[in-house]
């Protein structure tokens, strides 16, 4: 087996669970490579005893082309990984020493066991869609977003107006500082905050999310993700934002964007101890009575 270890803004608190994830990849004697940025922070940190082969691209990860891709961080550890695998198919699992850690759900205490269950082949693979955007100003190389693509205000708080069509049908047109389009995966993260649905991974649709809408009868609504959603945003700035995930561009005020289906998936690894419901119930604490 083959693995690449992923991590990028690590914290202290951190430093015994990286030891342990690569202590344990010894032990299980399985081949290993880590991202430059991790093993700078191992250097300089960690008491490993071992000289580290390195990868630094996504060029440099498919030249290797490992069996999985283990992440260590939160959540937005395994949404920058995202720009690192692409449409190439190696499976995630994300091992949490963030906050919430709903994509990344393998809890620091399980690593050992975690790992096992990748050995044995004890896991099943959650197969995660994404979407897809074209914008006229913008020739990006990722444009594409695991949890949401996100249109908002720029230098001002002024409201912005975000004009959608579904499927070429005028839509609604939303007052408020911006707009989430998320996934069923993004459903969890900046949706939820704004009072979006919780949606299934394998749903098969997207949620329309308005951020602190003006017109105060916009509620998020849930589309079929078959249907393409054309976007233009308007405020009294030149420019707006657009962010796909953490990744974020300027675009022109009044300029239009498509947003629909990504023509690949990313999997995730999910072991039998850390599936998305126990996810739920132990991070929204659902199903526990606090009363007594």
């Amino acid at each position: 087996m083959r693995i690449a270890v992923f991590g990028k803004k690590i914290s202290a608190e951190a430093r015994h669970d990286i030891e342990n994830l690569h202590q344990t990849l010894v032990e299980q004697k399985i081949e290993f490579k880590v991202f430059h940025r991790l093993n700078t922070f191992i250097k300089e940190h960690c008491d490993l005893g071992l000289e580290l082969e390195e990868f630094r691209s996504h060029e440099d990860l498919l030249e290797y082309a490992p069996d999985y891709l283990i992440t260590i961080g939160g959540d937005g550890t395994i949404l920058d990984a995202t720009t690192l695998i692409r449409d190439s198919g190696i499976p995630i699992l994300g091992i949490n020493t963030g906050r919430l850690g709903f994509l990344s759900n393998v809890n620091r205490k399980n690593i050992k066991e975690s790992i096992q269950a990748l050995v044995e082949g004890d896991f099943s693979l959650n197969q995660r869609r994404l979407l897809s955007m074209e914008a006229p100003s913008l020739q990006l190389e990722m444009p594409f977003a695991l949890n949401e693509i996100t249109v908002s205000r720029k230098d001002t708080t002024a409201m912005v107006t975000v004009e959608v069509k579904i499927d070429g049908e005028f839509f609604n047109n939303y007052w408020a500082d911006g707009l989430i389009i998320a996934t069923p995966t993004g459903s969890t993260g900046y949706s939820l905050s704004c009072n979006g649905p919780i949606m299934m991974p394998g749903s098969e649709t997207f949620v329309l999310t308005p951020i602190a809408p003006h017109n105060l009868t916009a509620r998020p609504f849930v589309i079929p993700n078959t249907c393409e959603v054309e976007l233009v945003v308007r405020s009294r700035e030149e420019q707006n934002l657009v962010s796909l995930d953490s990744r974020i561009y300027s675009i022109a005020n009044g300029e239009g964007l498509k947003v629909r289906l990504a023509n690949f998936t990313i999997a995730l690894v999910e072991t039998p101890d850390h599936t998305f419901a126990k996810t739920l119930r132990n991070k929204l604490m659902w199903g526990m009575d606090k009363r007594n």
